[in-house]
């Protein structure tokens, strides 16, 4: 499980640091700063911690580059806090990312070329989504590894449920408003057209 997840993780990163062209850094950068900061608020849910992921948004807005980013952000969270670890960084990073590009391919589009209500059913549907994926690969890690760990599986997964509501509201609104205020960041170069 450790070699799959650093070979998909190592892939991934190089797709998406090919695809990273330099005006796309910071945007890559702010987003990885958003995902460390809101995984560290850990609310107790049953035996596991519940976090903000903030993935789905980081997939909308970076597509492959989410990768990168997300790899960069576990790993700070590896060295300065203990969380995660190093030896399960490519699981991680795997985990928390191929679902954020998963959700780039099937939500982007509405996010960017729609108006606002269908800019924020595609960005809660992202966060939402890639929660849930992300969720579904965890207890798919833990329980190929074995069986001792299908408990914990289950426990994960039922963490996720009432994350997967907050981070869809979040990423709709989130969304919505990068419309608005900043629409470059979703690679908006001309005004939205007015939703009929």
């Amino acid at each position: 499980m450790l070699i799959g997840g650093g070979i998909a993780a190592a892939g991934g990163v190089a797709v998406g640091l090919a695809r990273l062209d330099d005006e796309h850094i910071p945007r890559t950068a702010v987003l990885a700063a958003a995902f460390f900061v809101a995984s560290l608020i850990h609310v107790p849910v049953g035996p596991v911690q519940a976090h903000l992921v903030l993935n789905g948004l980081a997939g909308v807005v970076l597509g492959w580059a989410a990768f990168p980013a997300l790899l960069v952000a576990l790993l700070l969270q590896a060295i300065l806090f203990g969380f995660g670890g190093l030896t399960t960084l490519g699981v991680n990073t795997t985990v928390m990312a191929a679902p954020a590009v998963a959700c780039h391919y099937l939500f982007a589009w509405g996010v960017r070329r729609h108006g606002p209500k269908v800019t924020f059913l595609c960005g809660a549907l992202a966060g939402g989504g890639a929660v849930l994926l992300s969720g579904l690969l965890a207890c798919a890690a833990l329980i190929t590894t074995g069986r001792r760990f299908t408990a914990v599986a289950e426990a994960v997964l039922l963490a996720h449920v009432p994350v997967l509501v907050i981070e869809g509201l979040i990423t709709g609104c989130v969304a919505g408003f990068l419309r608005k205020v900043k629409p470059e960041l979703l690679d908006l170069r001309a005004p939205a057209r007015a939703e009929k």
